[in-house]
């Protein structure tokens, strides 16, 4: 997925001593002294194919990318204490702000999160790493000059079929249905090993394509439901061919 994401050059986590103006960003150095449940990226390579270590126990591993302030990932490891949830997250304030509402709902031991990018993410997973993928209201990049921009994307996609176990999930809510469209033509066009197993063009109106009970509203979508727009949702589950 890397060569073809926008960023060529390979992820290097940053740290203060690294920067010109280390204090100029409070939260690099919050980022880099917090400690669990931050996990620093320049570690993070290491936990590829075996990310119970970086729990210190086994589990299905659920990956949220961008979980901005951590609402939906507290509240997801919350409802489902067994697994281990891992936040994929590239700015220094929101994995901070992750960390610190994983740790104010006392998710410590099954909730992570990490400072990465997004097109770089065969780094730090092997095939077969994760057993359920969110990705909610990712950035639309609406002009087609940002188009290499759209992690909703055939390279993206592809990579989620690799990364993703056979029988592992993948969620998606977005306010921009081209999102959605977007990965739906790279399952049926592409070939992609996905089945399709609900979408949603109104959420708050029709209902989600997974169990309601199981779900958290993130902050995005508290504002669109607030507006009266709707909040597309896409779920696909991995085959195993």
């Amino acid at each position: 997925m890397s060569q073809h994401g926008k960023n060529h050059m390979p992820f290097r986590d940053v740290r203060p001593e690294d920067l010109r103006m280390p204090d100029l960003n409070p939260y690099v150095r919050t980022y880099q002294d917090f400690g669990p449940p931050v996990i620093l990226g320049g570690d993070a390579p290491d936990f590829k194919g075996d990310w119970g270590r970086a729990f210190g126990r086994p589990g299905p591993l659920h990956v949220e990318i961008g979980p901005g302030n951590g609402f939906y990932l507290a509240g997801m490891a919350a409802r489902h204490p067994d697994r281990n949830w891992l936040g994929i997250e590239i700015r220094f304030k929101r994995v901070v702000l992750c960390a610190r509402k994983i740790v104010k709902a006392g998710m410590g031991e099954s909730a992570r999160v990490t400072r990465y990018d997004a097109w770089w993410l065969d780094d730090i997973f092997a095939a077969g790493d994760i057993q359920g993928l969110v990705t909610n209201f990712s950035d639309p990049w609406m002009k087609d000059s940002q188009s290499k921009k759209r992690l909703m994307s055939e390279p993206f996609a592809t990579w989620v079929a690799k990364a993703l176990s056979p029988g592992g999930t993948w969620r998606i809510k977005t306010d921009h249905k081209p999102n959605v469209d977007r990965v739906v033509a790279a399952v049926t066009e592409g070939g992609l090993p996905f089945d399709i197993n609900g979408r949603s063009e109104d959420v708050a109106g029709t209902g989600a394509p997974w169990d309601p009970e199981d779900d958290v509203i993130t902050n995005y979508q508290s504002k669109f439901i607030k507006k009266g727009l709707p909040t597309h949702a896409l779920l696909l589950t991995r085959r195993s061919d």
